[in-house]
């Protein structure tokens, strides 16, 4: 029963449209993503995997000239319905950028911001859940004795674990990483990985990369985009070693891309 429970789409993209103007930058995606599984978005430099991403998270309306058509279902709710809450669902689905972004806070107030921002004034629940966090990330051993030291000083690596600390202060259900590890170096990189597959047993992560051997590595699931169409989602096995689209064979072996 645990395990037919596990297994589920938290995720249901139905027919999305979106257009930057005249431009259109996904054309009726149509995907399901699955609860505690790690999905990778692969595909050449503009071909809307960063895009659906954003999608996923209402990113995109930050964006003028934005307009989307089609559903995204989040436990079954749309979140594109007028009724929903930007803010509880940027909490629930939290996001990782291309390059750390720590506020210009300490360590401490970096982990706890969401949490005060929600109204949580309680110096022991915070920390509480600002050394679960920490622990969370691999990062309480080496900073629970630098917690007020500026966060902008630390470590390429450790700046992005302490930006998904701080996702999970606010307990998301699901993770977005867009390039997590581009600006890394590969033992960084290799941290920040490892993180993910730990990480993994209680959330969604969504990963957009250009890096072909880092999705095979860490997804469960790999979806290949072109030019705004989704032309092959599969377990990533198959999608490495048997894709069913001469396209997609065509990308992973460096044909073009």
């Amino acid at each position: 029963m645990e395990e037919s429970k596990k297994v589920h789409d938290i995720i249901d993209i139905k027919n999305l449209d979106l257009y930057y103007g005249q431009f259109q930058a996904l054309k009726s995606i149509s995907m399901s993503i699955q609860h505690k599984m790690i999905t990778a978005l692969i595909g050449p430099s503009g071909c809307g995997k960063s895009t659906l991403l954003r999608s996923l998270n209402r990113m995109n309306d930050l964006i003028r000239g934005v307009r989307i058509t089609g559903q995204v279902l989040l436990d079954g709710k749309d979140i594109y319905n007028s009724g929903m809450e930007i803010t509880e669902l940027r909490k629930t689905v939290g996001m990782v950028f291309q390059r750390p972004n720590p506020f210009p806070l300490s360590i401490y107030d970096n982990v706890v911001y969401g949490l005060r921002v929600a109204g949580v004034k309680s110096k022991s629940q915070l920390d509480e859940i600002m050394e679960w966090s920490l622990r969370s990330a691999w990062l309480w051993d080496q900073l629970k004795d630098k917690l007020h030291h500026p966060a902008l000083q630390l470590p390429l690596d450790q700046q992005q674990r302490l930006c998904i600390a701080r996702l999970l202060a606010v307990k998301p259900e699901v993770i977005l990483m867009d390039e997590p590890c581009s600006a890394l170096d590969p033992i960084s990189t290799s941290k920040v990985e490892d993180l993910m597959h730990e990480l993994k047993k209680d959330y969604t992560i969504v990963i957009v990369t250009h890096n072909m051997q880092q999705a095979s590595r860490v997804s469960d699931y790999t979806a290949f985009y072109y030019i705004g169409n989704l032309i092959e989602y599969a377990d990533t096995k198959k999608i490495f070693t048997a894709p069913g689209v001469k396209q997609t064979e065509d990308y992973i072996s460096g044909r073009f891309g």
